[in-house]
């Protein structure tokens, strides 16, 4: 009977331990992705007390992954990666490559073979998104542009690890120096990289228009629960289908499965409805990699944890500071961009387990990285809140900081040819996203002078270009408002969703110009009411802004004469 319920076992030992650890993670200010993995050391193999199995949970941790990597293509939008393609793509290469080189060298240090160091770099190369994500909402940057970079940088990351784990099989027994670069290795790189295109293909042309349709089909029957089964057996079906078919990883055909369901209209309700399903088996999943940890590489390898902890926490961040400075970014990017990348999560876990079972990393190194997972994980939010405190020291200290970041930069002030008349009495708008972009035609249309201040140098440039006034950087601080001449402005509008900076946007303004008119964006009741209450300005609240114009044009419609 034990054999028997040994699935139910597993399944309730670490739900139910995953609730308490996460609970208590979570009242700790840390993520719960922490106490999801405390959860599995203690049912794991490699502590005393109740053992749960190993090799059930592994399958779990399979669907786990399947679901995760669904909801990474469900929520993946190329026109936002367009958005910072130009600092997330070469960005996100770079900086892979600096921490790749960075755990090869100290693996290499440590006496490992070729093939091991460059699996546990890779593994030390990639950022956790789950963790990102949760960490710029908890902080609401996850819609600034930020946020944006950082969670384009992540998706440049997550592809090429979904590369990665797509070419490594064919190349284990080249990096395990059991085969060499004969014809026979290369051809089997070729026919990987064959059926990947293949299989890339079929969803492409095929997956994009037979997708979208099955779920309109199901939606119409009405039946709720059809139409979640219906995305869950797409995203597991798929992901176990490429996987016979074309030999691809279950988490690239998962991924495939999440990108075709977002070109249908339904996709949001997709998301919607898959994700407590999506969420518990990712719970699952973190919890059968912390039953592979083994917490006696913390006693026995001290200084090796330290190491790693290093390379994930300081080296991934002082590169990825270091690329989005010389790419003419402002500082407070480059350090947003540097702190949500100090830490690793699920994608180098995936990279681990296929390691291990390719004989290319051994289980110690499997700990090492789990071990550096917990403490990054849990020193995140540490590096989030001294971002801040960082700016502020070094632009007050660093002449080399500011130097980098302004003085090169053409675009951080307007051309001297600008015309003076339109710098007086003018609108200073921050912000040139979905809202900025319509204000700021409507500001064209009536022939009303503006600035534009927005922290994307590539929507700058465009700006530029099409004649109209611009600067980049971050509207937090003087020098660009005094750029964008508010000093002389009748009104500022802050049209970015940025929630962090407003106040100091504000404050700014109004010691360069006590009488200028305000207006404001939020996306909270509370946040608007905090607003009006400190007398910040005029407030426009989203939801509330939209059900103003639904119900007028419902009255107006309803008030309408009939025809008879």
């Amino acid at each position: 009977m034990g054999h028997q319920l040994s699935l139910i076992t597993t399944i309730a030992a670490s739900l139910g331990l995953a609730f308490v650890f996460g609970l208590i993670a979570a009242k700790l200010k840390l993520p719960p992705l922490v106490g999801y993995l405390f959860a599995g050391i203690v049912i794991g193999p490699n502590t005393r007390g109740f053992v749960a199995d190993v090799a059930l949970a592994g399958q779990l941790a399979e669907i786990g992954v399947m679901l995760l990597m669904f909801g990474v293509g469900l929520h993946f939008s190329l026109d936002d990666l367009k958005s910072v393609r130009a600092i997330a793509l070469p960005g996100a290469v770079a900086q892979i490559a600096v921490a790749t080189a960075l755990g090869s060298l100290l693996a290499t240090y440590w006496g490992w073979t070729v093939g091991e160091a460059v699996v546990f770099g890779l593994c030390l190369s990639v950022a956790s998104t789950v963790v990102l994500l949760r960490a710029l909402e908890s902080r609401g940057q996850l819609e600034s542009f930020n946020g944006k970079i950082a969670v384009g940088w992540l998706v440049v990351e997550d592809l090429v690890t979904v590369l990665v784990l797509v070419l490594l099989p064919p190349l284990a027994p080249l990096l395990a120096g059991t085969g060499d670069a004969s014809i026979s290795a290369l051809s089997a790189i070729g026919v990987t990289l064959a059926k990947v295109a293949a299989f890339v293909a079929l969803m492409l042309v095929v997956g994009r228009r037979v997708f979208p349709r099955i779920l309109w089909m199901v939606a119409k029957t009405g039946s709720r629960e059809l139409f979640t089964l219906c995305v869950i057996a797409a995203a597991v079906g798929i992901a176990y289908g490429s996987s016979r078919l074309f030999g691809v990883s279950f988490a690239l055909g998962a991924f495939f499965a999440g990108m075709m369901m977002r070109e249908s209209a339904l996709s949001h309700r997709a998301a919607g409805d898959s994700l407590p399903l999506q969420d518990a088996f990712s719970v699952l999943f973190f919890v059968s990699v912390g039953m592979l940890f083994d917490p006696r590489v913390l006693v026995a390898k001290p200084l090796a944890v330290v190491a790693v902890v290093v390379i994930v926490m300081l080296g991934k961040t002082l590169a990825a500071i270091a690329i989005v400075v010389a790419f003419r970014y402002p500082l407070n990017t480059a350090l947003t961009v540097g702190g949500s990348l100090a830490q690793i999560g699920e994608f180098s876990f995936i990279l681990a387990a296929l390691g291990v079972s390719l004989g290319l990393m051994q289980a110690e190194a499997q700990s090492l990285i789990l071990a550096a997972s917990l403490i990054s994980i849990a020193l995140n939010p540490v590096m989030f809140a001294c971002v801040g405190p960082a700016q502020r020291w070094l632009r007050a200290r660093s002449s080399l900081a500011r130097k980098f970041e302004r003085s090169a930069d053409p675009l951080s002030e307007l051309p001297i040819e600008t015309d003076e008349a339109l710098l007086t009495g003018q609108v200073v708008l921050v912000g040139y996203g979905r809202v900025g972009f319509r204000i700021a035609n409507a500001l064209l249309e009536r022939k009303i002078p503006f600035v534009v201040v927005e922290a994307n140098r590539e929507k700058v440039e465009r700006l530029r270009e099409r004649g109209l006034n611009a600067v980049s950087g971050d509207a937090s601080e003087p020098a660009v408002l005094i750029q964008g001449h508010v000093a002389r402005a009748a009104m500022l509008v802050i049209a970015t969703p940025d929630t962090v900076n407003i106040r100091r946007m504000i404050e700014v303004s109004r010691m360069l110009n006590p009488n200028i008119e305000i207006v404001i964006r939020t996306h909270s009741d509370e946040e608007a009411e905090l607003l009006r209450a400190e007398n910040a300005g005029t407030v426009f609240m989203g939801e509330h802004e939209l059900a103003i114009g639904m119900t007028r044009h419902i009255l107006e419609t309803m008030e309408r004469p009939r025809r008879p």
